[in-house]
């Protein structure tokens, strides 16, 4: 199949007009002879998304480990242009991260969006930034614990969520460094403990700016060690609830394009109605684009990543940057570039096809047709 005059992304963040090749399950290039052709003259080819941060939607959860949960997220994501996801755990006790975790090692989706891995999100948070997780099974980092769940999930936890105060968190990032990606948030750290957890080898924020302190000009804090760390990655919630549309402009100003990392953090209202939910074991309250526990707190989003990048364009952040923030930088920071990621020859043809309105016009997964 050959797709022509698609306007598309390249891997220099930029748009050319030009054709596109599928021959498979990947990308190649354009031959001569290809008798099935579609005209996506007028559109946007760009990588399908990949929501690194989500907790459910369609009413179903990650934590619910249900035989069917990771199927109706598959297939949601994908008819929203997500082509691949990493579904995030909450606070619970081991035995239930357990459950939770093995649902995962055991599904393989045969259609929808592709099950990347699993983002452990507790249960080595602060106390007074707990956000919605539950304080009831809060602990200090355990490094025996992680590699037990790891094993658990078949080697499939792609990050891991901690407050870099706690006490063993040093020695947890200087153990596992090497086996996941450690997120640091959460967390009341200031600039110097966040300092010296990237410098150990913490290497990622977890949803920047929430759950955390304010970026101070006396006290940076995490917000500002992130920054004095060029390598690290940074998670921004583009729900217009999290995040203020200017300080999604000022986070882009400052990490730059190729360190942000678009996320949805969708809990199991997403694309569903108003009402009443849970998340992590608590009650939720849902009101348009906003999730709350009965104190107000925030739960989580109710928005896809691809309405997230639509949002960041709305609120003037160029569509090559925030295709790049929601397309290109999570694969990279899951390992999954040497397939994902960009429309190259040889990787995977997953890729959405977008009008100038940004609506999704199409959407392939290993060149499938899925929309």
């Amino acid at each position: 199949m050959i797709l022509k005059n698609a306007l598309i992304y390249t891997p220099e963040n930029t748009f050319k007009k030009g054709d596109l090749a599928v021959n498979g399950s990947v990308i190649s290039e354009p031959a001569a002879g290809d008798s099935k052709i579609f005209d996506a003259s007028g559109l946007y080819a760009i990588p399908g998304l990949t929501d690194i941060h989500l907790h459910g939607c369609m009413g179903h959860d990650f934590c619910d480990a249900a035989e069917d949960t990771l199927e109706a997220i598959a297939a949601y994501q994908a008819r929203s242009g997500v082509t691949g996801f990493v579904p995030a755990s909450m606070t619970f006790s081991e035995k239930k991260l357990s459950g939770i975790f093995e649902n995962a090692a055991h599904q393989e989706q045969e259609a929808g969006a592709m099950l990347l891995g699993v983002n452990m999100e507790g249960p080595f948070l602060a106390e007074k930034k707990k956000g919605a997780q539950n304080a009831r099974y809060l602990m200090p980092p355990d490094i025996p614990m992680f590699r037990r769940l790891n094993a658990i999930s078949g080697g499939r936890i792609k990050l891991v969520t901690l407050a870099p105060e706690l006490a063993g968190a040093s020695e947890f990032i200087t153990a596992l460094k090497d086996e996941t990606v450690i997120s640091l948030g959460h967390t009341e750290a200031s600039f110097e403990t966040a300092s010296n957890a990237f410098d150990l080898g913490a290497s990622h924020v977890t949803h920047l700016f929430n759950a955390m302190p304010p970026f101070n000009h006396r006290e940076p804090g995490l917000i500002g060690a992130a920054f004095d760390h060029p390598g690290v990655t940074a998670e921004l919630i583009c729900d217009g609830v999290h995040v203020a549309p200017a300080m999604v402009r000022a986070a882009f100003r400052l990490f730059s394009a190729e360190r942000i990392v678009l996320i949805s953090d969708s809990m199991r209202a997403t694309g569903l109605d108003d009402g009443d939910y849970t998340l992590g074991g608590q009650s939720v309250h849902v009101h348009g684009n906003r999730a709350t526990l009965a104190d107000g707190t925030l739960a989580g989003s109710v928005t896809n990543l691809m309405d997230c990048l639509r949002n960041a364009v709305a609120f003037g952040i160029p569509l090559a940057d925030a295709v790049q923030a929601a397309a290109v930088n999570p694969v990279r920071v899951i390992g999954e570039s040497d397939r994902l990621g960009s429309l190259e020859p040889g990787k995977l043809a997953n890729m959405v096809l977008l009008d100038k309105s940004l609506n999704v016009v199409k959407v392939f997964i290993k060149g499938k047709s899925m929309v």
